[in-house]
Parts: structure tokens; C-alpha cells; sequence
């Protein structure tokens, strides 16, 4: 009998190895159990200032909030873009705004408009890659046909809302006067039936737990993204929020920090989850505000200038930061510049999936400088070029340089440098103080600014001046003209603009009183209209058949 010696460390070697690659392949068909790709839980929040949050000096009590940050990393260079539509566009596909035409404002409920088909979404790769993908919230990136809806675009489930806000307890939004409709769904179909007149945080998180419960961690890594509502406005909350902040006299404020607190609950509830199903250990999770605060309704982003809708840093620089068992360096701050275009690479790498060349990605996998504390692989963000955007009365080719008109709207960060151009938005410092007054007027201690200056272009060190309380532009010319042959660098690689006319079609109340698909191509209205000329001719075929019949009838009863 023959005996073969093997050393014991390569005999380890063979079984690890073949064990690896088995449990690899049996999750990768179906069975088994996977431990490898982390779930992703994404919670992208609506319309909370920079300050809004207890770690960064608010009144508002945010426990949870502060106590996963602590725990985690607090992102304190992170951009956004200064509306909705624009900042969910660039988490979903990886790309500026200028690469997908989403250049201009915001999508609205009436414009036969979505996010461009031809972009690849974040919850496809993430699909791709073996993922089960679930959206719950706003998803406000157009609806106006079915392969706009998000169970198109990614995700095997989705419950929300389509549009870009609405009533947080009857789920209806008015866009104009007889232009009105009901906006909650389940999948493709309005969700009528799940509709308990629940308040939009409430619901949210208790659909996202149900998720959670239903789902085995141990078999599928999950991607959950939950999009709430809050704290947009209409500034509506439970009552029993309200009690905490009788001391803010302002109502705006008051009801404003009741919401955010009614959402730091919620967001308790969710990670309690996380942990009671079995994902905690092996998730990260992501949190991220869409925009700044919106001062005029109760959000602060002091001592930032500027407000949602703007290009100041109050407009775009967000709350933010991860949160996750998986980090190396815990409760820390990166500084490093990040943007939303990021977590699309950032995620896609996480979750084991392809980035393909293809995908033309404006984001990186910014994932070690957030673990790590590595360098940011981003040195530069541009804000965006808004070409429709041309009101600075001042702007001229001749400001620029030449280089570039500085009549239109534009914004770019380079290093520690920023230039604005055209109008950048409602530019005030809002200082906590303002929200002591009953009515927010034009108090603003000093912090007003006119643009009756004939100002169309500024530069700003952001590392030193994150403020933005001094202009260096007539200062540093070549630094000026430097950004802004970047600018129209990026402006070549643009494509048109994508903003349509309002569509009649879009009125809900030619949907059954729900906003939602309307619009057909040639092709689908030629189907539509064949498939009624079928049916008609079917229709039409059946009575004459029947009325034959019936003289066959009459006939013999004579011949009788």
C-alpha cells in the first residue's frame, strides 16, 4: 500500500481555499450563507441646514444622530448640490449635472422629464453584484413614463412618494390651482390600500423595518435606501414633537426642530433594527442631508452664508457622515473634500460590483479616505454650469476675462480655492438670534447683502475663509483666470439642457386623481390605438354576430 506525505500547512491551505470558493459560488447561486459583501443602508434627508444637528451646536436635540456620528466618521468637507432634483441625480448615476442635463432647477411633476434612461443607477450595479435593492421615500427624478419609475431603474421595491414634496399625512400635492393628486405608491401603483393617513416619517421607517424583517441578512446583502421626506416643508409634525420646543418662539423654528427630532427617533428605531434582524455588524451605514436649510422655514446653516437653492457653502455644504462596525479609524472627522458623485464608486466598490469605463463617473471611491484617513482622491467639484441661468445684469465676457461669460450662474471648487459666477443665489449670513423674532424680516444684524454692487464673480480660500466673508477675486487675477479656463473646460464636455414645457397632459385628475405615467411615445400611442381598434373590431364583430344570429332565429321561427 502506497502512502503519499502531504505537509499539513498545504493540506490547511487546500481546504480554506476550497472552502472559500465553494461557499462563494453556493451564495452566488442562491443557497447558503455570505458574509463578504456588506448591506448598504443609505439615508438621504430633505432639506436639513449645516447646523441643524447636536454635534454641530444646534438647540435641536438629535441623540441619535450625534451618537452614530460620534461612533462613526463625521464627513466635515462633504458637498451636495443646492436642490432635490440635482443631488439625488448625482447619487444615482455618479455624474454632474451637466452630464446627464439636468443642468437647470429641479425636475417638476409637471414636465415630461426624468432622469436620462441611458444613465446606469447605483441600486443596478448594486443589483448586478447580487444585491437585493429597495427604495422607500421621495424619489422626485421624474415619473412622467413608466421607465422612469424607480422599480425601472434598479430597485425591486419601492414605496414612496414621485414628487418633490407634498402633505406628510395625505400624501396629496397641488402644483397649481386644479392641478392636484394623490402621491403615495407601492411599486407602480398608487398605494391607496397601505395608505393609513400615517405622518411620511413614521411610515417611511416602518416600512423600512418590514423590509428588514423579511429579508435574510445572512443569504442576500441588501441595499436599502431610505429617502425621507423630512424636514421639508409643509412643516407638519406629531404634536407630542412639538412640546420639546416651546422655548423657540419663532413657529417656523419650532415646528422645524420638532420635525428634525420626530426624524432622529425614527432613525433610532431603524438602527435598533438593523440590529434585532442581524445586519448591524456587517452594513454601512450612510447619512446625508440633499441640500441646506431653507432659513425662511425654520433651517439653519450658520455660521455658513447663503440658503438652499444657493451656491454658497449654506446651500451645499451638508450634514453628514458614516456609520458602520467595517470603519478602521471610528469616531473621527475626515476632511477630506467629498461629494455626492462619490458614494456611487464608493458603494459600487463596496458591494464587490464593475465599474466599467463606460460609466464616465464624475465620482471616486472615496472609501479609505473615510476609514483610513487616506488623502481624498478629490481634489476638485464642479458646483455646476447653469447656461439658462443668466440674470447677472453685470456678467459680461469682459469680467470674465474673456474667458468666460460671467452672466451665467456657475460654481467651482478647486484645492482650497471657489469661484462663483452669474447670480449664486440668496447670499445672507442667518445668525441663530433671527429665529428669536416672531417674524423673520429683514433683521439680519448687519449680515444683509445687496447685489447692487455689480458683482458677477467671486473667489473665496474655503479652507481659510469657510465663510466666504472676503472676496479675493480682485486680488488673485490668475488664480481667477485659471478656474475659469477649468470652467470652460468643463463647460465643452456639457450636453443640452433638459428642462421641457409644462405637459396638460400630467393634470392627475386624467390619471384617476393620481400623479403619475402619462405620457406615450408614437410607438406606445400607435399600440394603445391598435389595441383599441382590436378590441373595438372584436366588439364590433360579436354584435353583428349576434344580430345575425338573431335574424337566423326570427327566420325560422316564420318558416315554422
Amino acid at each position: 500500500m502506497l502512502i503519499l506525505w502531504v505537509p499539513l500547512s498545504f493540506l490547511l491551505g487546500f481546504i480554506i481555499s476550497h472552502s472559500v470558493q465553494s461557499s462563494w459560488e453556493n451564495w452566488r447561486n442562491g443557497g447558503g450563507e455570505f458574509d463578504k459583501q456588506p448591506h448598504v443602508v443609505f439615508i438621504l434627508v430633505d432639506d436639513q441646514g449645516f447646523r441643524d444637528v447636536g454635534y454641530h451646536g444646534s438647540e435641536i436635540k438629535t441623540p441619535t444622530l450625534d451618537r452614530l456620528a460620534a461612533q462613526g466618521v463625521k464627513l466635515e468637507n462633504y458637498y451636495v448640490q443646492p436642490l432635490c432634483s440635482p443631488s439625488r441625480s448625482q447619487l444615482m448615476t455618479g455624474r454632474y449635472q451637466i452630464h446627464t442635463g439636468l443642468q437647470h432647477s429641479i425636475i417638476r411633476a409637471t414636465q415630461p422629464n426624468c432622469l436620462p434612461l441611458e444613465n446606469v443607477t447605483l441600486p443596478l450595479k448594486l443589483k448586478q453584484a447580487g444585491y437585493a435593492t429597495h427604495m422607500v421615500g421621495k424619489w422626485h427624478l421624474g415619473f412622467y413614463k413608466r421607465g422612469c419609475l424607480p422599480t425601472q431603474r434598479g430597485f425591486d421595491t419601492f414605496f414612496g412618494s414621485l414628487l418633490g414634496s407634498g402633505d406628510h399625512y395625505s400624501h396629496y400635492k397641488c402644483e397649481a390651482p386644479g392641478m392636484c393628486g394623490y402621491d403615495l405608491y407601492e411599486g407602480e401603483e398608487a398605494a391607496w390600500e397601505q395608505d393609513r393617513g400615517l405622518y411620511s416619517t413614521v411610515m417611511f421607517t416602518q416600512k423600512a423595518i418590514s423590509i428588514l424583517a423579511k429579508h435574510d441578512p445572512h443569504r442576500k446583502p441588501l441595499f436599502l435606501y431610505l429617502a425621507y421626506q423630512a424636514v421639508h416643508s409643509p412643516l407638519q409634525v406629531p404634536s407630542r414633537y412639538l412640546e420639546r420646543y416651546k422655548g423657540i418662539s419663532n413657529v417656523h423654528r419650532r415646528k422645524y426642530a420638532a420635525m428634525v427630532s420626530c426624524l432622529d427617533e425614527a432613525i433610532r428605531n431603524l438602527t435598533l433594527a438593523l440590529k434585532r434582524y442581524g445586519y448591524y455588524d456587517n452594513t454601512v451605514l450612510v447619512y446625508s442631508s440633499d441640500n441646506g436649510g431653507q432659513p425662511l422655514l425654520g433651517g439653519s446653516n450658520w455660521p455658513l452664508r447663503g440658503s438652499k437653492a444657493s451656491y454658497w457653502e449654506g446651500g451645499i455644504r451638508a450634514v453628514g457622515f458614516v456609520h458602520s462596525p467595517l470603519l478602521r479609524n471610528k469616531g473621527t472627522k475626515c476632511r477630506s473634500l467629498i461629494h455626492i458623485t462619490d458614494w456611487f464608486p464608493t458603494l459600487v466598490s463596496l458591494g464587490e460590483g464593475t465599474l466599467e469605463e463606460h460609466l464616465n463617473l464624475d465620482g471616486y471611491d472615496v472609501w479609505e479616505a473615510i476609514s483610513e484617513g487616506r488623502p481624498s482622491p478629490r481634489h476638485d467639484i464642479l458646483h455646476n454650469i447653469d447656461p439658462i441661468y443668466i440674470k447677472a445684469k453685470n456678467g459680461s465676457w469682459k469680467a470674465g476675462y474673456g474667458i468666460w461669460n460671467t452672466a451665467i450662474q456657475a460654481a467651482l471648487r478647486v484645492g482650497h480655492w471657489k469661484l462663483l459666477t452669474g447670480i449664486p443665489g440668496y447670499s445672507d449670513w442667518v445668525p441663530p438670534q433671527t429665529f428669536s423674532n416672531q417674524q423673520m424680516g429683514s433683521r439680519w444684524h448687519n449680515e444683509h447683502i445687496r447685489f447692487d454692487r455689480g458683482k458677477s464673480l467671486w473667489l473665496f480660500n474655503i479652507t481659510a475663509d469657510p465663510y466666504e466673508r472676503v472676496d479675493l477675486s480682485q486680488r488673485y487675477p490668475q488664480i481667477v483666470k485659471k478656474m475659469l479656463i477649468r470652467l470652460a473646460q468643463y463647460n465643452k464636455t456639457a450636453v443640452p439642457v433638459r428642462y421641457p414645457a409644462k405637459d396638460l397632459r400630467s393634470n392627475p385628475q386624467y390619471n384617476g386623481g393620481v400623479w403619475g405615467p402619462w405620457y406615450k411615445d408614437e410607438k406606445e400611442e400607435q399600440e394603445e390605438e391598435d389595441r383599441y381598434n382590436n378590441l373595438f373590431s372584436i366588439h364590433l364583430g360579436k354584435r353583428q354576430w349576434k344580430k345575425k344570429s338573431k335574424m337566423r332565429k326570427m327566420k325560422r321561427k316564420a318558416k315554422d
